[in-house]
């Protein structure tokens, strides 16, 4: 008999999992034989995508509110949106710039400073919190006119890797992936200046695969699931001690 084609799983995924995912997805798939093919891109172009149809079992977004408005339209699989992780922003430069960004946001004001790339806020969440973050320090109209917007935010990354902006308001996934975190240098940006980047993933209603799909949401929530967004600079919702909420 010939053996079963292995059941693929089809996953849209914020640009923020483009190095941990994969790694998650190669452990899922050496244990239990199942497929798992990822796309990227940003949270808000992939939620108007499934809104008309796109054909995805699993959907990771950087923004909580997208899985949750598909829940409300009836697009997902009820019981199955949940949070796996809290993103951090972080300010990164190549290692030779002159930028100082330890001085934190303030350092964007130098003269040095021509271009900032920062995620496109219309649909990704890093770029309204990088945009928050600009305002509620207070520099908005002075660092309005330097801001240059990446389709997702690993078009921002490349900005500021191939220079064609100094500084870049960045994903810690990101700047903690072997390439970035070998050619710069980044700090953390005050959580206080923007609003948490809750992140949940929903499995879709138009999912082919729905048990393999719910299991691969088992893995990502299980010990090893967790401990690998860890260590590629996520937070576990409600991982932190009590009271801290």
């Amino acid at each position: 008999m010939a053996p079963l084609r292995a059941q693929q799983i089809s996953v849209a995924a914020a640009s923020d999992l483009q190095f941990v995912l994969p790694e998650l997805s190669s452990r899922f798939e050496h244990d239990t034989g199942y497929k798992v093919k990822l796309s990227f891109g940003s949270s808000g172009n992939f939620y108007s995508q499934i809104q008309n149809g796109a054909p995805f079992d699993v959907f990771f977004s950087a923004d909580a509110d997208y899985p949750r408005k598909l829940e409300a339209a009836g697009l997902v699989e009820p019981g199955t949106v949940y949070d796996y992780a809290v993103g951090k922003l972080v300010l990164w430069v190549p290692q030779n710039s002159p930028v100082k960004i330890e001085a934190g946001l303030s350092s964007l004001l130098s003269s040095r400073v021509k271009r900032i790339a920062i995620a496109n806020p219309a649909h990704a969440p890093y770029g309204r919190a990088a945009q928050s973050a600009i305002r509620n320090s207070g520099l908005y109209e002075k660092l309005a006119a330097k801001l240059v917007l990446g389709e997702n935010i690993s078009q921002t990354a490349q900005f500021v890797q191939t220079g064609s902006a100094e500084v870049g308001f960045l994903a810690l996934s990101l700047a903690l992936s072997p390439n970035l975190k070998s050619s710069g240098r980044y700090v953390l940006v005050d959580p206080g200046l923007y609003a948490p980047l809750l992140q949940s993933v929903a499995v879709l209603k138009s999912a082919g695969e729905k048990k393999a799909a719910r299991k691969f949401l088992d893995f990502i929530r299980g010990p090893e699931g967790k401990a690998l967004l860890q260590q590629y600079g996520f937070e576990i919702p409600g991982s932190q001690a009590h009271g801290n909420h």
